[in-house]
């Protein structure tokens, strides 16, 4: 993903060098600061998103709201029927998001049912409006459901036992998640984000036979990183 996200933003460095060129040696002519110029900054960076990351939710509403933008700076639309149309039109993505969202990465989400079916006991870490640090080192890991509602939650894992693949069922509601976990794992994510998300700023190369953690679960106006 990394690759082709460098890729499809070296190609709109080319794209965007070339015209400048062209119209420097006036082949052809065109305004730089065209009404809604501004809005690519929004459009572009959403729809490379869209095709580089698991996440799609958010990088949906970013396009749409782009577009919209767009097309109310060129007269097409009024902005009085904008703000009208603005915000039912982000809660009907949300809404088909939360939907279909087991269509993207089906190969996590398989993997977080089967793992949730097997019963095993989950940890439990809650922040509601405070903050809280849970550690289980020592512990046999299968598991834990954290959840953070205007507050903050430190889930420490770097001592814990994990032999086998866990899931982490996670929900970050205007509020923030931060879990570490040792460098025996491999990380899976597939939360849901709404105006939030997920950073897995582990940086390390997927390993062989290794159990992987799954991150699940849903993000809104909050965020979960994974150190």
């Amino acid at each position: 993903m990394k690759n082709i996200n460098r890729v499809l933003w070296g190609v709109v460095l080319v794209a965007v060098g070339v015209l400048f060129g062209l119209k420097a040696m006036n082949i052809i002519d065109f305004d730089i600061f065209f009404d809604g110029w501004w809005t690519l900054f929004i459009i572009i960076p959403s729809f490379i998103s869209l095709i580089t990351q698991r996440d799609k939710t958010g990088s949906i509403i970013g396009l749409v709201v782009g577009v919209v933008l767009f097309l109310a700076s060129r007269d097409i639309i009024s902005f009085a029927m904008l703000w009208k149309l603005l915000i039912p039109a982000v809660i009907v993505i949300i809404g088909l998001c939360l939907i279909f969202k087991d269509a993207f990465n089906k190969r996590a989400k398989d993997a977080v049912k089967r793992i949730n079916a097997e019963g095993y006991p989950l940890k439990q870490g809650t922040a509601v409006f405070a903050g809280q640090k849970v550690n289980f080192a020592g512990n046999d890991f299968y598991g834990a459901e954290l959840t953070a509602v205007f507050g903050g939650l430190e889930c420490d894992l770097r001592g814990a036992v994990i032999d086998r693949d866990t899931v982490i069922n996670v929900s970050a509601i205007f509020g923030g998640i931060d879990i570490y976990v040792p460098e025996n794992v491999n990380i899976e994510i597939c939360t849901t984000p709404i105006f939030g998300g997920t950073a897995n700023k582990t940086q390390r190369a997927r390993m062989e036979n290794t159990p992987t953690v799954f991150i699940n679960g849903l993000c809104i106006f909050g965020g979960v990183d994974i150190k």
